[in-house]
C-alpha cells in the first residue's frame, strides 16, 4: 500500500484507488504535436467530449521509485522503442458519487497531486484494443510527492505544470489551458461511472511529450504541490 504525505496534515493519505481514469488530448497544444506522439488514433481534431482511458493499479509507483522499461518490448522488433513521459495534474475522489453537477465537483475531490502518465507508444499504435496496454505497464503511473487538499490548493485551474528531463525543461504550461476543466471532467466521468472514495483521475498532459530511456531522470512539478521525481531503468540493463 502506498502512502503520500498530505499538506498541513499529520496522517498520510493511503493511496487505494478502486480505479484510475485518465484523459487524453485535453490540451490544444498537445493535440497539435500529434506528429511527436505518432499514434494512429491520436487525431488533430479537438474532442467534443473528454477522451477517457484506464490505467491499472499495477502502474502506480511513488516518488523516487524507478520507471522500468520492460525487457519484453524488445522481442517485438520495433525500429525504435518509444516510451514517453507525460506530466499531469491528478486528483483523488473524496466519496462515492454519481451524476455530479459541475457546480458541485470540488465537493467530491479530496486532493490533488502530480502524475506522470508514462506511455508506451509502440503498443498504443499496434494494439487493436487501443491504449489499454500501452498505458498500464508496471511502474507506468508515478504519483506524488504529496497530496494537497482541495481546500488548500487555491485555484487548481490556474497552476503552472512543468516536466524536466535530466534537468532540462521539456513541458511548461498552465492548467488553465485544459480543454475540459476539472468540474466538467468530474461531471462527465461520474455520469459514465460511479466514483468511489480514493479513485484517481488524471487530467491530461500539455505539449512537449518525449522519449525516456535508461539512466534518465524525470521530474514533474506542479505549482502548490511540489516535484515528483523518478529515475528510468531499462530492465535489460538492471538485470545484469
Amino acid at each position: 500500500m502506498m502512502q503520500l504525505p498530505v499538506l498541513n496534515s499529520a496522517p498520510p493519505y493511503e493511496v487505494r484507488p478502486g480505479k484510475i481514469i485518465a484523459l487524453g488530448q485535453n490540451y490544444l497544444a498537445h493535440i497539435r504535436e500529434r506528429h511527436k506522439v505518432g499514434v494512429g488514433s491520436f487525431t488533430r481534431e479537438v474532442p467534443a467530449e473528454p477522451i477517457l482511458f484506464p490505467k491499472t493499479l499495477n502502474a502506480l509507483i511513488g516518488p523516487d521509485d524507478p520507471i522500468v522499461i520492460p525487457a519484453f518490448i524488445y522481442e517485438y522488433g520495433f525500429d525504435q522503442i518509444r516510451t514517453h513521459y507525460e506530466a499531469e495534474l491528478a486528483f483523488f475522489i473524496k466519496d462515492r458519487c454519481k451524476h455530479v453537477p459541475e457546480e458541485g465537483a470540488y465537493d467530491h475531490i479530496f486532493g490533488f497531486t502530480c502524475a506522470n502518465d508514462v506511455s508506451q507508444r509502440n503498443f498504443q499504435t499496434t494494439d487493436k484494443s487501443g491504449w489499454f496496454r500501452g498505458k498500464s505497464l508496471d511502474t507506468f503511473g508515478p504519483i506524488g510527492p504529496q497530496v494537497v487538499r482541495a481546500a488548500d490548493i487555491g485555484d487548481p485551474q490556474n497552476l503552472r505544470i512543468q516536466c524536466r528531463l535530466n534537468g532540462k525543461t521539456v513541458q511548461d504550461a498552465n492548467t488553465e489551458q485544459m480543454i475540459f476543466p476539472i468540474p466538467e471532467i468530474v461531471a462527465y466521468v461520474s455520469k459514465n461511472f460511479t466514483l468511489e472514495a480514493g479513485d484517481l483521475i488524471l487530467t491530461g498532459t500539455p505539449a512537449g511529450v518525449g522519449q525516456i530511456a535508461h539512466g534518465d531522470v524525470v521530474e514533474v512539478e506542479i505549482e502548490q504541490i511540489g516535484v515528483l521525481r523518478n529515475p528510468v531503468i531499462d530492465e535489460r540493463f538492471a538485470a545484469r
